[in-house]
């Protein structure tokens, strides 16, 4: 057996090995009554917006796709979740301080006007979650209003 076959047999069996090593896609329990939206009841267009957009990395309501049951590739979409909700988690919204809001809020709009947000890499798994120029105008209006209101 030459070298080449046998580093792809190990390649491949080290991918096999790594199904075993599972994510967790236990979603954390939520208070509806403390998550942004029904906290700060946007307009149901950029509601839905919201959701399409942030809601799978930045909430306690993430949708797995079929495609986070393959390892190594479901390890990095774990981690950026729970880097997501770490930063910005929009069902704790109501256990942040108006302080904690308004930045918050501040960094929505930047990051969001700054095509930051959502990632690009999202944003090829999930086609629901483009943004026209359009509609990115729209939710960095929508929370800049909010920005300073959220106190």
């Amino acid at each position: 057996m030459s070298l080449k076959i046998k580093i792809l047999l190990g390649i491949l069996l080290l991918l096999l090995l790594m199904q075993f090593a599972r994510i967790d896609k236990t979603n954390p329990p939520a208070d509806a009554s403390k998550d942004m939206i029904t906290m700060m009841k946007p307009p149901a267009e950029m509601a839905t917006m919201i959701k399409n957009t942030c809601y799978d990395c930045h909430s306690n309501h993430t949708q797995y796709p079929w495609y986070t049951n393959i390892a190594p590739l479901s390890w990095w979409i774990k981690n950026h979740i729970n880097h997501g909700r770490e930063h910005l988690n929009f069902s704790e919204w109501g256990n942040y301080s108006a302080d904690k809001r308004q930045h918050k809020m501040e960094e929505c709009y930047e990051w969001v006007e700054e095509t930051r947000m959502p990632i690009f890499s999202y944003v090829v798994a999930h086609p629901e979650a483009k943004m026209t120029a359009e509609e990115r105008a729209k939710m960095v209006k929508w929370f800049k209003a909010f920005s300073v209101e959220v106190k």
